[in-house]
């Protein structure tokens, strides 16, 4: 038996005792016996990032399966949180703070659990204005994604959950490989991340089937109406196929757990959870196919020869199941306390704790740096509005930051 398959056994197996959140234990966990011996590119390719180290940013604070950090972005200096359950806390961006507030409770009508629950949460551009905010949530009966808008009153730190207007909903056929991430980007529409719908192996192929929302990236304008309470930008790239939904921005991923735009660049990434051998982390482009379940990371799946004819997109990076087994998506690091990560892009992995940082130059990899192998379940990265970073741990309900040592 290879190293690497003792290695990725070893750890399935302590994760399967120890950890909650299912994407790393389900379906993560089972190595192929035909690519043991199969030599797979390692992160570590320069030297290791020394001069920073983690620090708890809110010590009084503790939640509940969190996955999800951000801000409003209205001069309030308020952070947001996600429990998994079906609640958004809301506290102050100070590190002395000693309690933390309800802003919406939808636990009663959220499916959780597993990979399932309350997954994304983004502010409306115009929030200051408006008062409209965005969730991504799981529900049963039938079980479905949920894309749902709400109001805030103004000033206020609590929401009434009867403003919920629901913009769609779409079917999960499986409870696992639910994606969730939504945020706006910089063109102003609000991009949401779908996963294939579950089981292993994608069993339906909706990784490539244009005719679902599973396995895609997909963006809708919550300004117009043309669809109900959404509509479609006019340049999402499947506008006027009849074989595709034309919420489509891009198609062919597994699970994209976390994503971020660069807010320096507009670039957005990606981390995109592995099925049992790699995991892989994509620059997102209008369009753009990234393989599954044609191939995982730069590996053809099925079929396991010839995959690839020339029309997917490779993955800016990836690394084995010997230095992890479930990729959380990060960040860009545009903040100023930390010099030594300035313009990298920060990312993690939920089982084996690692944290690394990925040098680039537009779309291409330039260096892989090891941060700390101590970040813990890192089931989210988030930014407030000076864009510093923070890291949430799944499992204590705690918040770090990287802080210079």
């Amino acid at each position: 038996m290879s190293y690497l398959k003792k290695t990725a056994i070893t750890l399935c197996s302590s994760l399967a005792a120890t950890v909650s959140f299912a994407f790393l234990v389900s379906l993560a966990c089972q190595p192929r016996e035909a690519d043991e011996d199969k030599t797979i590119e390692t992160p570590g390719t320069t030297a290791p990032i020394a001069t920073v180290q983690l620090e708890n940013a809110f010590p009084a604070l503790r939640f509940s399966n969190l996955v999800e950090f951000t801000h409003a972005g209205d001069g309030t200096n308020r952070l947001f949180v996600i429990e998994q359950e079906g609640r958004i806390r809301v506290f102050e961006n100070n590190s002395a703070v000693k309690t933390a507030g309800t802003f919406l409770d939808i636990a009663s009508k959220v499916a959780s659990g597993g990979e399932m629950g309350l997954l994304g949460l983004a502010f409306h551009p115009d929030f200051k204005q408006n008062g409209y905010f965005f969730v991504n949530y799981t529900k049963n009966n039938p079980r479905e994604t949920v894309i749902a808008r709400y109001k805030a009153t103004a000033g206020s730190n609590q929401v009434d959950p009867a403003t919920e207007a629901i913009l769609f909903k779409f079917e999960q056929p499986y409870t696992n490989h639910n994606g969730g991430k939504i945020a706006f980007g910089p063109d102003g529409f609000l991009y949401i991340a779908a996963g294939d719908g579950g089981s292993g192996g994608d069993p339906q192929n909706n990784g490539q089937n244009l005719k679902t929302m599973l396995g895609k990236m997909l963006r809708i304008d919550v300004n117009k109406t043309d669809k109900g309470n959404y509509g479609i930008p006019a340049d999402n790239p499947f506008v006027g196929n009849a074989n595709a939904f034309p919420e489509i921005y891009a198609y062919g991923l597994r699970n994209p757990w976390r994503f971020s735009f660069d807010k320096q660049t507009g670039q957005l990434w990606a981390g995109d959870v592995g099925q049992n051998t790699l995991e892989e982390i994509d620059i997102i482009k209008k369009g753009g196919n990234y393989g599954w379940r044609l191939k995982e990371g730069q590996e053809c799946f099925n079929p396991k020869n010839d995959c690839n004819q020339g029309q997917l997109i490779e993955p800016i990076h990836q690394y084995p199941r010997s230095e992890g087994v479930s990729v959380t998506g990060g960040v860009v690091y545009r903040g100023n306390r930390l010099t030594d990560l300035q313009g990298k892009y920060l990312y993690a992995d939920f089982g084996s704790g690692k944290v690394w940082a990925i040098s680039f130059d537009g779309d291409k990899k330039t260096g892989n740096q090891l941060i700390t192998s101590d970040g813990g379940p890192v089931s989210a990265f988030g930014e407030d509005a000076n864009q510093e970073v923070y890291l949430l741990d799944h499992s204590n309900g705690t918040i770090r930051r990287f802080v210079a040592k």
